[in-house]
């Protein structure tokens, strides 16, 4: 169940809020307003009070530092992006979500040959070369004065040159999407410029790199051919680049992708030949190792899951796997992600069916870890808006916001330590900025939960208190509530205080009464909602009332919170989500690290 009944005795609860309902002022609060038209008769509105607890002595799970994560596609090699990733508000945005990791890899790690990294050749010093097209070429070197540089290397690139690179990734765009829909795909080169770009990032931005390297070359017996690994990895640590790695992308489906399948006990043992090549690196003896980043657990990728475990599970530092997308959209297919059915309508986005479908999931994926390897740390990667590329003015909206961030309270409460979002950047319409380098709304929502929300899992007791004889589960269904310690690396809060969000996917405003253990507190309110005409479809987003934007190209904007006096009703407003800090409560759970 999302939402469990605590033991307490809620009679005098009852008896209390009744008294206070009767009593309730008829003003709401600043934010309120329905954003998604819905007619509400006088008989409905006010009709359920939540009361709202938590158990604040022991958390029920606790969850990596980097908690939420992003991955960054290696279509952005193809398509040029990658040589605009030292732009100053690109690493502005990437470092608002640090700590994190960056996880680079996807279906075009996948394909030979993805080449060794060389020292950098005359093009890539700025001389005349096919690394890239003839208007970009100023881009290498303007990256080459940099490296003279101490530390992080931070370019401005005209408006022009940036013109030029949509217009190109425009056009890279649709050959991708003929690419993903024909399972034809063409060769992809790393270079050590590349790679250097890539780094530069990573480490201007506070994030750790996740490399995933080729599984495809295969020789005769099928075993892994790690011929061009070994100079990647002497060139990386010839750097002294701090890198965790993991080997392909979605083994389940090689034998359509190459015709050379791959069984789980071979898996393995090419996990354990990538440890042993590490190992023989004094540089990468320690670095951590990922995988085997499978698709969704259908039968035929749990038994995948099964061999790797069962020859390879103890060499890997966590066990990664992914909603993976059997098909892909092109002009109008558009394949949910966890789901595999149809979303055709924006209020797709928001049915419980969808929502919960991920619990079962993780389930099974936990159930073969844990039969092979007890205790081993799981990791949800791939994790997007729906389709393989997102959907336009949906993917990108607010919308979206809600399986974003429930996709986050979920695995956080089933125990998964890692989820990492795909894509940071340039991967169609379900990445956190777009082209223009612009913060889109599931970036503010992410950006408000590593500010806001702790590595430490609590558990929610709720109750609902209605007038008319009815089920509550339609209620918690639709109103989900998840709680955390609230972050150490916020100072704003000192330590004991919890943070609650919450999603409101009603028609109607909910009302919670905090009870129990957050009674009586101060709340700090962070009410995100759609900015616009466009109302849950915008693309911009407000928080309690004001909007959303960079400051400058350097400095993103201070989240305010509204201020909640204590033994208020919190209003969540109709599809809506919020965030709220329970100032100083004092809860032991979240005392300590």
């Amino acid at each position: 169940m999302l939402i469990s009944t605590h033991p307490l005795d809620w009679c005098l609860l009852v008896l209390f809020v009744f008294s206070f309902v009767s009593h309730l002022p008829c003003s709401s609060q600043a934010g309120e307003r329905g954003i998604y038209p819905a007619h509400r008769s006088p008989s409905v509105r006010g009709r359920t009070l939540i009361l709202l607890d938590v158990n604040a002595k022991t958390p029920v799970r606790t969850v990596s530092e980097n908690f939420l994560s992003v991955q960054l596609d290696p279509s952005i090699i193809h398509d040029g992006w990658l040589d605009f990733l030292s732009s100053k508000r690109l690493v502005t945005l990437a470092r608002g979500l640090s700590p994190a990791y960056l996880r680079f890899g996807g279906r075009k790690n996948g394909f030979p040959p993805l080449s060794e990294p060389k020292e950098p050749s005359h093009e890539s010093r700025g001389g005349p070369g096919p690394v890239l097209p003839e208007e970009l070429r100023n881009i290498v070197r303007s990256d080459i004065s940099l490296d003279k540089q101490k530390g992080c290397n931070i370019a401005q690139h005209p408006d022009t040159m940036l013109e030029l690179q949509r217009e190109k990734a425009a056009q890279m765009h649709f050959v991708l999407l003929k690419e993903q829909f024909s399972n034809t795909y063409s060769n992809l080169t790393l270079t050590a410029r590349s790679l250097d770009k890539l780094y530069n990032f990573v480490d201007c931005s506070g994030l750790h790199l996740i490399f995933g390297l080729n599984a495809l070359r295969r020789n005769s017996d099928n075993s892994w051919n790690s011929s061009s690994v070994l100079s990647l990895l002497k060139y990386s640590a010839s750097k002294k680049y701090n890198i965790s790695w993991e080997l392909g992308n979605e083994p389940n489906n090689y034998r359509s992708l190459n015709c050379r399948g791959v069984n789980g006990s071979q898996l393995g043992k090419d996990y354990i030949q990538l440890k042993n090549l590490l190992q023989s690196i004094r540089t990468y003896y320690r670095a951590h190792l990922y995988g085997p980043n499978i698709g969704r657990p259908k039968k035929n990728v749990v038994a995948l899951l099964d061999g790797f475990m069962k020859v390879g599970g103890n060499v890997v530092d966590a066990v990664t796997w992914q909603q993976g997308i059997r098909n892909f959209i092109f002009l109008k297919t558009k394949i949910v992600y966890y789901i595999d059915g149809r979303v055709n309508k924006l209020m797709d986005f928001m049915k419980t069916r969808l929502l919960d479908a991920l619990s079962d999931q993780i389930r099974k994926i936990q159930k073969v870890v844990n039969l092979y390897t007890p205790g081993k740390k799981v990791w949800l990667g791939g994790v997007g808006s729906p389709s393989s590329r997102g959907t336009n003015n949906f993917s990108d909206t607010y919308a979206a916001g809600f399986l974003w961030l429930n996709t986050l309270g979920m695995a956080a409460n089933q125990g998964i330590d890692v989820v990492i979002r795909h894509s940071f950047f340039d991967h169609g319409y379900s990445q956190l900025v777009d082209q223009n380098f612009n913060p889109l709304p599931d970036y503010w929502l992410s950006l408000l939960f590593k500010k806001l929300v702790g590595r430490k899992v609590l558990a929610v007791h709720v109750a609902g208190i209605q007038r008319k004889h009815r089920p509550g589960k339609v209620i918690r269904d639709k109103l989900r509530i998840y709680a955390h310690c609230t972050s150490y690396h916020n100072h704003h809060y000192v330590r004991g205080s919890i943070t609650l969000y919450i999603i409101n996917l009603h028609r109607s405003r909910k009302k919670i009464k905090l009870a129990g253990t957050l009674r009586d507190r101060i709340v700090h309110q962070y009410l995100l909602q759609p900015f616009g005409a466009e109302g849950i479809q915008s693309k911009l987003v407000q928080l309690n009332g004001q909007p959303l934007a960079l400051i400058d190209d350097g400095t993103l904007p201070q989240l305010k919170p509204r201020q909640i006096r204590p033994g208020r009703t919190l209003i969540i407003p109709p599809l809506n989500i919020g965030f709220y800090v329970v100032k100083n409560v004092n809860a032991e759970a979240c005392r300590y690290r």
